[in-house]
């Protein structure tokens, strides 16, 4: 009946303590299976191999509620396959990140009254591994923290010397191969930071600024502009108009004036241009604008740079020196005075882009920095998904992926600082260039250089999934665990990080592709689905909660919300609700132990079983059938939703409630009964376990003397089912649900006790009588009995003799002042809904409340009605 094997148990411990206390045993819980290995793979092992690698968090970070809610499914991903017999990896390791690294240091500096210039760049980046020593790696601690099973031995940082060796074999190889170049382009430039950031690192909001609209020329020989950046005119070049719009054909190929200055600036015809936006012209600045620097390689402009790397405004003249914001309200007054204004809005609420470590507003800036030319590579990446090498899940978003990596345009690797890995390209006195690779000296002598700006993180990490296995030498762990088997990250990053791995996975790895699925989650958010953040006052600390209601607690909220690529609510309620369920498991257990549960010997034929025994076997396979194919489509809120509900009601409610008559009558029955639920608690723990690992852990050692639930054998579906049990527990689970409700509806207590006649002859019910009337608190009829109420079931009929337990008298009248609000309701209602003239005016969502409203009075005069039919009469 079942395919469940576990270890050869030692003698099961049946003590446990009242009430399950999670800070009790998480840690040393941790501790004893890192201790052991269990977490630890091996490359020389036979077994199949099953590979992730850590998205690496930045080593400046915390652990965040997004880091342990994509960390929760990893882990519950490489605990299942570890128990399915697999080699399983799960490769840690943190990110050097270096702008925020850097930052931090310099705080530090600041603080003392230094800068990193007062150090020089040896001595900084000295300072800054001391800082990685002492502070950085924070997060790791609270992995530990989390149940992460990854293989510490393993660990990696994108600055060891491994990944350096293989970043410098990686751009050597590009460099070479004519993939990297070095060019004058237009970079997102933080004036605050003073580096070149990547397009992650720039964050859009919207802010207030101010739309001016400016008078070009003079007279017929005019044109107006608009522009939200006032103080970028000054490096204009060119105006451009569409080449069909009749408006300025006149104008095409003359010079205009450009105002404040002593140039005259072309008007060129650009396809680009939107003849419909605004005025249908544009101005052109190829230095201070990425369309309009494309514009300028189109036709030839000239750039003209006038801010310097500080944002001051460096061209000559009234407004030289002044910072950008300064010299966009000034300028805007002189072309004022000059009557050059035609139109002014603020405010004027556009999406401006700020750097993300800092908050300053980011400045296109005209710069000469290190390329990627990614055509070739960003095709592959597309590739390998086209044709099915590669899946991402869900696949809806396979669009989004395709839209990046088939419009990728080439990418800046050059940043503008001293922490991080340094470019590997030496200049000569003469003008010569030369790329240096991981074991060959650079060159020496007067006049020889190496450039000054440091790889962007991203170019590291996004050779993570082949560099952490020891690439560019072939190691065992490479040949074992490459390619990995999932990414599992967030879909925000699917664009700067997933398809930079793709694009360096399958250039560096001969075509072989980083990961074989690239499975998406949402972002977590509260509880209202907002988006967490320090100015909204709802960031939370996980490890709040985690003290509060233990790690389990957190990683099943997180898990049950897990639906792919859907972002994910999270609230302390359901955090709480999570710790309840722990706790009923615990108390479910801890009653079956106290009650001779146990896993030893063979399960009994199930001839010999009751029809309980057998229904609860039937569920117990199917559970684990329906989990099995949830895991295979990473639908964790949907396999977490069927472990509580198969757990919580069938296992516990039903199945554990229903034992209890047979405990209790001993002999043979109840002796298969405690193997039987057992085997439900084994193999039920044994399912929760990757996403509840402490509590199953305490509790599946406990009830079978086992070794360890992380290195037992994952169930298996027997096949056994039971269709004929099943229907007969549905029935029996009908009829105690429904004479339940009876008398909830009488106002009965649940524990009182009421004189009950049952009718269940001829039915399959018979052998449960026992267990109806403990359920249903029902005692026999005894002398004197009347009924005054029957209720027939399923084939079945319960009297009940209720004289005496309740004031019948008072519950009429309770009933009838219900039962006259409902039909209140219901006329008001029916009212509104035949009122044409409200009908016509009232909005959809009014007139669709007002009908649910009629439904559930018709609802709750029928439910009354039937109440006052069943009360016995006075």
């Amino acid at each position: 009946m079942t395919e469940n094997a576990h270890q050869q148990p030692t003698a099961p411990d049946t003590e446990l303590p009242t009430q399950y206390a999670p800070a009790d045993v998480e840690g040393a819980l941790y501790e004893r299976w890192v201790e052991r290995g269990y977490f630890e793979a091996d490359a020389k092992s036979e077994k199949p191999p099953y590979t992730i690698v850590i998205p690496p968090p930045n080593v400046t970070g915390s652990l965040h509620l997004g880091h342990a809610f994509q960390h929760t499914l990893m882990d519950a991903l490489t605990r299942r396959k570890r128990m399915q017999g697999f080699e399983s990896l799960w490769l840690p390791g943190m990110d050097h990140a270096g702008i925020a690294t850097q930052n931090k240091v310099e705080q530090q500096l600041a603080e003392e009254g230094k800068s990193r210039h007062d150090l020089g760049r040896e001595e900084f980046v000295k300072r800054v591994w001391q800082w990685k020593e002492e502070y950085g790696g924070k997060i790791l601690g609270q992995m530990r923290r989390l149940g992460d099973g990854v293989d510490w031995s393993r660990e990696r940082f994108t600055m060891d010397e491994g990944l350096s060796k293989a970043v410098l074999t990686i751009f050597k190889k590009l460099y070479e191969d004519e993939l990297i170049y070095r060019a004058e382009r237009i970079i997102n430039w933080c004036p605050r930071c003073l580096t070149a950031i990547s397009d992650i690192e720039v964050e859009y909001q919207e802010d207030d600024g101010e739309l001016v609209s400016i008078r070009y020329g003079e007279g017929d020989d005019s044109v107006v502009v608009a522009t939200t950046r006032a103080e970028t005119m000054l490096g204009d070049t060119a105006v451009a108009v569409h080449p069909d719009d009749e408006r300025y054909k006149h104008l095409i190929g003359r010079r205009i004036k450009l105002p404040l200055t002593d140039r005259s600036i072309p008007v060129v015809a650009d396809p680009h241009v939107d003849p419909e936006f605004g005025t249908g012209a544009v101005k052109v600045t190829p230095a201070h604008d990425p369309n309009d620097f494309a514009i300028g390689q189109r036709h030839g402009l000239e750039s003209i740079t006038v801010m310097d790397e500080r944002a001051i405004i460096t061209a000559h003249g009234p407004f030289q020196g002044l910072d950008r914001f300064e010299a966009r309200s000034a300028i805007v007054a002189a072309l004022r005075s000059q009557g050059r204004i035609v139109a002014e809005k603020r405010p004027y609420v556009h999406s401006v882009g700020h750097c993300s470590r800092c908050k300053t507003t980011i400045e296109p800036r005209l710069s000469m920095q290190w390329w990627v030319k990614v055509g070739p590579l960003a095709k592959a990446a597309g590739d390998a998904v086209r044709d099915g090498r590669v899946r991402i899940h869900p696949e809806d978003m396979s669009k989004r992926y395709f839209d990046w990596v088939d419009n990728m345009n080439d990418w800046c690797i050059s940043r503008q600082l001293w922490w991080g890995h340094r470019i590997p390209i030496w200049y000569g006195p003469d003008g010569e260039v030369v790329c240096v690779g991981p074991d060959e000296e650079p060159p020496t002598g007067e006049g020889w250089h190496q450039d000054t700006d440091v790889l962007d993180t991203w170019f590291s990490s996004g050779l993570w999934p082949f560099s952490t296995l020891g690439w560019p030498e072939r190691t065992e762990d490479l040949r074992k665990f490459y390619p990995t088997d999932v990414l599992l990250t967030g879909h925000d990053i699917i664009f700067f990080w997933v398809a930079r791995m793709m694009m360096f996975g399958l250039y560096a790895m001969d075509g072989e592709v980083p990961f074989k699925t690239i499975a998406l989650t949402g972002l977590v958010r509260d509880e209202r689905g907002k988006k967490m953040s320090k100015s909204f006052g709802n960031v939370v600390d996980p490890l709040d909660w985690m003290d509060k209601y233990g790690s389990d607690a957190l990683r099943f909220t997180l898990a049950r919300g897990a639906n792919p690529g859907t972002d994910v609510p999270i609230g302390e309620d359901w955090v709480q609700a999570s710790r309840n369920f722990a706790n009923k498991i615990w108390n479910a257990t801890r009653f079956a132990l106290m009650n001779g549960a146990t896993v030893e010997g063979p399960l009994p034929e199930a001839s010999k079983l009751s029809a309980t025994d057998r229904w609860i076997l039937s569920r117990l396979n199917e559970t684990v059938a329906q989990v099995d194919a949830l895991y295979e489509d990473f639908q964790f809120a949907k396999l977490s939703e069927a472990l509580y509900h198969f757990a919580w009601d069938e296992v516990f409610d039903w199945y554990v409630e229903l034992s209890k008559t047979t405990f209790q009558a001993g002999g043979e029955a109840a002796e298969a009964s405690k193997r039987v639920l057992g085997e439900v608690l084994d193999v039920t723990l044994r399912l929760l376990h990757p996403i509840v690992p402490f509590v199953a852990e305490t509790l599946w050692t406990t009830l079978t003397g086992g070794e360890s639930v992380v290195v037992a054998d994952w169930p298996r579906d027997s096949g056994f089912r039971d269709a004929a049990a099943e229907r007969e527990i549905a029935t029996l689970q009908s009829v105690i649900t429904e004479v339940r409700r009876f008398r909830a509806d009488q106002g009965l207590q649940p524990g009182q006790r009421v004189p009950a006649s049952l009718t269940l002859d001829g039915t399959a019910l018979a052998a449960h009588e026992a267990a109806i009337r403990q359920l249903l608190r029902l005692q026999p009829e005894g002398e004197g009995f009347t009924a005054t109420a029957t209720l027939p079931v399923a084939g079945a009929t319960v009297a009940l003799d209720l004289s005496g337990t309740i004031d019948v008298a008072a519950e009429r009248k309770r009933l009838a002042k219900d039962l006259a609000a409902a039909e209140k309701e219901k006329a008001q209602a029916t009212a509104k809904l035949g009122n044409e003239a409200f009908l016509a005016k009232a909005p959809d969502n009014v007139v669709e409340k007002i009908r649910t409203r009629l439904a559930k009075a018709d609802e709750d005069i029928a439910r009354i009605q039937a109440q006052l039919e069943r009360l016995p009469q006075a």
